[in-house]
């Protein structure tokens, strides 16, 4: 293969850079819109008047573009999402969750013990026949036959020792999303940085973990199992905090799964405040209701009975929001982590590809 290089066009890189900070800028409105399209474009043309866009930024000309790809198109004579935008806005969310990633997360699903096809690891075991022989341990080998003596070495079938290596197995992940009032109450946005990591999250698995299954359910006053591709549409709602719900709907999910692992994220902002019962919805938006809490916490532990772990991504820091966290975690035996609007993604993702049994005060 050939290239022509030829002088740098600092004009051309410029335009280049300004359309793909545009779309990024783009993509996080659209989350904040539900997914219209409409909306967003007049949002980038509003704050291009207020004096927060560069005044030379041809705003009608990225309209254009975005229906040269095929991202958007027009429908009924309003533009709408593709199925290749919405693609494109699972992308971006895994680039910019992954922006903020620390270095060194190799990824993969490891478990508990040890078994074929993942990473060396420093303990070794005899060999058994169908062992990859590149996991031979020559040094161990060698002592092994040295023990003999050393006039005559020789090495048997039974001096052969082998590194263990790390088992990994498929995961089926069932993601709950509170779509509950809270999460847009009191002039702040916690819904978008939520549907950012849960898109991310469909993206990673995907893309690099095509074995495994991801499933949503959005809860509020009940909770709905829904696709993947509607996460982009998705907005919160004059709804209660049944947490219960979630958590028994994600459960019947993972009972039809055949996955070797199977675990809950739960990514919430407030305590749980409504059940279910005889038909109707008890709720109680003061305090920790014992009824309600003891009826949550009964599902946690009876997904620590089923081999289901459920970890916790708080998205804001209520005293009684963190003392029922640390109950779940603890009756689930689970993880929690208390971390804000910025950090979610990246706690998700490092938790999700390092499936460790662990919590995080």
């Amino acid at each position: 293969m050939k290239f022509a290089y030829g002088p740098w066009d600092e004009a051309l890189a410029r335009a280049l850079r300004n359309l793909k900070n545009l779309r990024t800028l783009f993509d996080q409105l659209l989350l904040r819109a539900d997914g219209d399209v409409e909306t967003a474009l007049r949002w980038l043309e509003h704050l291009q008047k207020l004096g927060h866009l560069p005044g030379d930024w041809d705003l009608e000309a990225f309209r254009k573009e975005l229906e040269k790809e095929n991202l958007v198109s027009r429908e009924k004579g309003r533009l709408r999402l593709t199925r290749k935008g919405e693609r494109a806005i699972r992308r971006s969310s895994l680039e910019l969750t992954f922006r903020g990633l620390r270095k060194g997360l190799a990824g993969g699903h490891r478990t508990d013990h040890a078994g074929k096809g993942g990473e060396r690891l420093s303990e070794t075991r005899p060999y058994r026949f169908g062992d990859n022989l590149s996991d031979l341990d020559q040094p161990g080998t060698l002592k092994n036959a040295l023990r003999r003596g050393i006039e005559e070495i020789t090495i048997t079938e039974d001096d052969f020792e082998v590194f263990e290596t790390e088992h990994r197995t498929s995961v089926a992940t069932v993601l709950l999303l509170d779509v509950s009032h809270s999460m847009v109450l009191y002039g702040e946005d916690r819904m978008t940085p939520a549907k950012t990591a849960a898109l991310a999250l469909a993206e990673l698995i995907m893309t690099s973990y095509p074995k495994d299954s991801l499933d949503l359910v959005l809860f509020g006053d009940e909770a709905t199992p829904v696709r993947l591709e509607e996460l982009p549409y998705v907005g919160a709602g004059p709804y209660h905090t049944n947490t219960k719900a979630g958590l028994r709907a994600a459960q019947q999910i993972l009972r039809r799964k055949k996955h070797g692992q199977k675990q809950i994220f739960l990514i919430t902002d407030g305590k749980p405040s409504c059940i279910w019962e005889d038909g109707r919805l008890y709720k109680n938006p003061f305090g920790l209701d014992e009824k309600i809490v003891n009826r949550t916490l009964d599902e946690a532990v009876l997904c620590r009975r089923r081999g289901i772990p459920i970890t916790t991504f708080m998205v804001a820091e209520d005293p009684l929001l963190v003392q029922f966290v640390e109950d779940l975690a603890r009756m689930n035996r689970g993880r929690a982590y208390f971390t804000g609007l910025e950090g979610l993604g990246g706690y998700v993702f490092q938790d999700f590809m390092r499936n460790r049994r662990r919590r995080v005060r």
